[in-house]
């Protein structure tokens, strides 16, 4: 059992995810930010469309999902706390419940903050995490409707897993997080040496996702909270953790 994942740029700065399932050739769709390049990925590769797997309910996220599923017969899943604003759901989840794709399970977890009601998919025994705008590469969602604890603590759930789960995030902010994170930790290597591989990779035209949590805890400063050098560019070294973050993150939102 494994899963091919296919990222799927969309609009200016988005990211679909095409998953197949390769033992039975199930196929989900993790967001659907504009229906065309989701169908010509389809079509591209000849697959089924089974799921549509929702994270939360903005519209550079599902605005395209009536189209596919029109098109393709795809129950669309989502967050039952968000199903009064989500595109009308087949599945509604919650945290702990789980998603079958063919023979792979994904758990979900609630990772609100960023919207209240925004979920991850986590397919552990493949290590494919499917975060929205949760947690992002080398940065995170600015907190919208969640507190800043909220979002602390939704990515802390990440904070146990292995460092080769891939993290799937919804959008291109790779360069402009890779600034911020420079801003705080300029003398940091693994983050200089991060920032050159992004600048490679975007003048390539490629992107720069999907992102491992490894690198993630070695770079990402909301990742970073508890680590001194952080805490000494903020001048917190002795607030909490949750603290850290919420000045952090109000720094980026004015970045």
């Amino acid at each position: 059992m494994t899963l091919e994942v296919n990222v799927v740029p969309c609009r200016s700065d988005n990211y679909a995810y095409l998953i197949r399932e390769t033992t039975t050739g199930q196929t989900a769709v993790v967001d659907v930010p504009d229906a065309a390049p989701v169908l010509s990925a389809i079509d591209e590769k000849d697959l089924r469309l089974d799921r549509i797997f929702l994270t939360h309910h903005h519209h550079d996220h599902v605005e395209g999902v009536e189209a596919v599923r029109s098109r393709t017969g795809a129950k669309v899943v989502g967050a039952s706390s968000d199903a009064y604003r989500l595109p009308a759901l087949d599945v509604a989840v919650s945290e702990g419940d789980s998603v079958r794709l063919g023979e792979a399970v994904a758990e979900v977890i609630d990772v609100s903050g960023h919207t209240v009601g925004h979920i991850a998919y986590v397919f552990g025994t493949e290590n494919w995490a499917f975060t929205g705008d949760s947690l992002m590469m080398m940065g995170c969602g600015r907190v919208f409707e969640g507190t800043f604890e909220m979002m602390y603590q939704s990515l802390a759930r990440f904070r146990d897993m292995p460092d080769n789960m891939l993290i799937c995030s919804g959008h291109e902010y790779a360069e402009s997080n890779a600034r911020f994170a420079l801003s705080i930790e300029p003398d940091n290597p693994d983050l200089l040496e991060r920032v050159a591989w992004i600048r490679r990779t975007r003048a390539a035209g490629s992107p720069t996702v999907p992102s491992r949590l490894g690198i993630e805890r070695l770079t990402n400063p909301f990742l970073r909270c508890e680590v001194p050098s952080v805490r000494s560019a903020l001048g917190m070294e002795s607030a909490s953790g949750a603290e850290v973050f919420a000045e952090l993150r109000k720094r980026k939102d004015s970045f």
